[in-house]
């Protein structure tokens, strides 16, 4: 068999053939999509679909984290003479969602009987909000998540905790207090007051941090404030946007942040608590620079804590040091809410899609979250604005949607979930096929996993087949998902804290196995395994990449793409 600087790219279909004369094979798969995507734009077909609803049930069957039945996708659509039609038709019956979903467990959720149902409905991902509960009703929940995980090989919810960060908020109140347009209104640092006029905050130093001018907001822009005047213990303001003010409510400076430490002493006992326990991922609060991402990496690092850090950009000083937060982290999280109350409302959608472009290129896995589905809070069904958004996202190409309260202590959790599975699996399958490697990154020339990933993506892509990976640290699997081919990758691994970790990543479905000494036994083993859960049809191609970080039943200088037909 032929090979070209130690590259070995192989072919098979009932018997293996050579497909290495020389690298314009590759170029003939470039050529191949060129035309096809000429085809598309005379003509293409794009899938959907349907969202039924039954009293309180959606007419969705799903399993293994989003995988829907064919007979519940339904549609095409043409596009003669530039005018779109849709029309029935059946999506394959082996469609996977692509864009993991997180869930914040809350009391809606927290039983046995709900995770259960989450994780079938399209749950990836489980959030403990540590803004909330405590250490017990946690403790209960990532013990529920492991049984889950525990009873299934290509099925696994991930566990992040979400630190609760240096939130300035207000104090209690016996009952709410109507705030009304012109109304003068304070806050002071003294404690347990609350009066028509005045209410107790919870951080010493807000009277040093807010000056004359500044817009306050209380819950996210719910109502917000003018600052009129300061004493030495209080902020005098006038009402602007009036309301409702109840207990513990949240206060953001327009266009300011805290003086307040990213990670708190209560957010140390919640890491260490997740160290104990294993979890997956942090999302760590209001980073405001790269300065608190080492921090917590060298604690983790000195505890042996295999536990990868996801940033939450929601603060205004977390903006101009967005480069270096990024690549210190292993992820982002595009958290809305207080990324809008802290900055212009209408500067939130360019942030969004620049952080997301900035972890793509990064080659991070990244989460827009908050309001996704805010009012299935209390509806059985989303605004159009809501599904939109949802779609947004997905066509962006975020890894994660996330929802919050819809799922923690909404009336219609599951129902929540199922659109948000439904309008990502509808918008994944309009999406362009596309092979070109990001502008931003020449990565792809220079190392060899990243080009085996490119043009296992490319040949994935022209054949239009699933892709199969064997990882022990996740990295081709991730750095597969960051080409977004077009159909599943399905990454076998021996370790279950990567298979747990890779439940984040867009495309990419992890499944347990123990490797055996022999490839080709392994090969098939895996071969079974996605045949029995109806994964993988008889009669179809499969691509196979063996290529990393690790190698795996290869020579270190040799990397291999197979294309191999699934027999009986």
């Amino acid at each position: 068999m032929a090979t070209i600087h130690n590259i070995c790219t192989r072919m098979s279909t009932d018997r293996m053939l050579s497909s290495s004369r020389t690298l314009s094979d590759v170029s003939l798969f470039d050529s191949r999509m060129r035309r096809r995507c000429s085809l598309q734009k005379q003509s293409f077909s794009v899938r959907s679909t349907r969202i039924t609803q039954d009293n309180q049930q959606q007419n969705i069957s799903s399993s293994h984290n989003g995988h829907l039945t064919p007979e519940k996708l339904t549609s095409h659509f043409e596009l003669p003479n530039g005018e779109r039609t849709l029309g029935e038709t059946v999506l394959s019956p082996n469609a996977q969602r692509k864009t993991k979903i997180v869930c914040t467990i809350g009391p809606s959720t927290s039983s046995r009987e709900m995770i259960w149902k989450l994780a079938e409905a399209g749950m990836n991902v489980a959030r403990l909000n540590m803004s909330h509960g405590d250490h017990a009703s946690h403790q209960k929940t990532i013990d529920l998540v492991k049984e889950y995980n525990s009873q299934f090989e290509d099925k696994v919810i991930a566990i992040m905790l979400d630190t609760k960060g240096p939130e300035v908020r207000s104090g209690d109140v016996p009952q709410p207090i109507i705030l009304k347009e012109g109304q003068e209104f304070n806050f002071t640092i003294k404690r347990g007051v609350s009066t028509e006029d005045t209410v107790s905050v919870n951080y010493d130093d807000f009277v040093n941090d807010v000056e004359v001018g500044d817009i306050l907001l209380v819950d996210g822009g719910m109502m917000s404030l003018a600052v009129k005047s300061k004493t030495q213990d209080t902020v005098k303001c006038e009402v602007v946007d009036g309301g409702e003010l109840k207990s513990r409510r949240h206060l953001n400076v327009r266009g300011k942040s805290a003086t307040l430490p990213s990670i708190t002493d209560k957010d140390w006992e919640d890491i260490k608590f997740g160290v104990d326990n294993q979890v997956d991922f942090y999302a760590v609060s209001f980073v405001k620079d790269a300065k608190v991402v080492h921090e917590l990496k060298d604690y983790l690092k000195g505890c042996n804590a295999d536990i990868h850090v996801i940033v939450k950009i929601e603060s205004a000083d977390s903006i101009p040091n967005l480069h270096s937060i990024l690549s210190a982290s292993d992820g982002a999280m595009v958290a809305r809410g207080d990324l809008g109350a802290e900055l212009p409302i209408e500067d939130v959608p360019l942030l969004q899609e620049d952080i997301i472009r900035r972890c793509r290129s990064m080659q991070k896995p990244v989460i827009v979250a908050t309001n996704m589905l805010e009012s299935m809070i209390n509806h059985p069904t989303p605004t159009r604005a809501e599904v939109s958004d949802i779609a947004i996202a997905v066509r962006e190409g975020a890894d994660a949607v996330m929802l919050s309260g819809e799922t923690a202590h909404g009336k219609y959790p599951l129902k929540a979930v199922k659109v948000m599975h439904t309008v990502a699996l509808r918008t994944e399958s309009s999406l362009p096929i596309s092979i070109s490697p990001p502008t931003e990154s020449s990565a792809y020339k220079s190392n060899m996993g990243e080009m085996f990933a490119l043009h296992a993506t490319t040949m994935a892509n022209t054949l239009n087949t699933p892709i199969m990976v064997f990882t022990r640290t996740g990295s081709m699997a991730t750095r597969l998902s960051h080409y977004r081919p077009s159909s599943t990758i399905f990454a076998f691994t021996n370790e279950e804290r990567i298979k747990q970790r890779l439940a984040l990543y867009q495309g990419v479905m992890p499944i347990y196995m123990k490797f055996s000494d022999d490839a080709e036994e392994t090969f098939s083993q895996a071969i079974k395994l996605l045949k029995d859960k109806d994964l993988l049809e008889e009669g179809r191609r499969i691509t196979l990449v063996q290529s990393g970080a690790q190698p795996i039943w290869r020579r270190e200088s040799t990397h291999h793409i197979q294309v191999r037909k699934v027999q009986g």
